[in-house]
């Protein structure tokens, strides 16, 4: 490994380093997490600076997802370590939307959130997330109709978990 940075390095971890942050949170919904995806992803970038063509976020941003992916492919699933207490009381009005919606994001697999994150967090084309993501856009319509299928049924996304059906509401549906 070298000494010094690449030419041009130091100046796109400057630029764009908050924006690669921001979505590895998104991916994540971990900041220390997405501090260590965020590392990885430049680490590699660094090894290979020289011979990428150019579109150095389209590289590192590939680089981060496929980590991403990677290490929730790898990782154990019966127990996993939150500072967050695993169930919300429902009703509770101080939660803010962006915790909803991470909450809801978490419940997605890795590649729809992943999809989610980079068409409408990032503003992506099909063609270009399809390309950060390494599959065809096809793939990236199914994940993204998936995913919203999912979000729209998600209970964390829900503003009233069930209508009440009792006395006068059920009058009021039946005239």
């Amino acid at each position: 490994m070298r000494d010094t940075a690449p030419a041009g390095f130091v100046d796109f971890v400057v630029a764009r380093g908050p924006a690669l942050h921001r979505t590895a949170v998104l991916l994540t919904r971990d900041e220390q997490a997405a501090e260590d995806l965020v590392q990885i992803a430049l680490a590699k970038a660094w090894q290979s600076w020289a011979r990428i063509d150019g579109n150095y976020e389209a590289y590192v941003r590939r680089i981060l997802i496929n980590e991403f992916a990677s290490a929730w492919r790898r990782r154990w699933r019966t127990e996993v370590p939150t500072a967050d207490l695993p169930e919300l009381p429902r009703g509770n009005g101080d939660l803010s939307t962006r915790q909803v919606l991470l909450a809801a994001l978490a419940t997605l697999p890795a590649r729809q959130r992943a999809v989610v994150v980079l068409r409408f967090f990032h503003d992506y084309t099909e063609a270009a997330t399809a390309e950060a993501m390494g599959t065809s856009v096809g793939t990236v319509k199914s994940q993204t109709f998936k995913a919203l299928a999912a979000l729209r049924v998600s209970e964390e996304l829900r503003e009233d978990p069930a209508p009440d059906l009792t006395g006068s509401a059920r009058e009021e549906m039946t005239r």
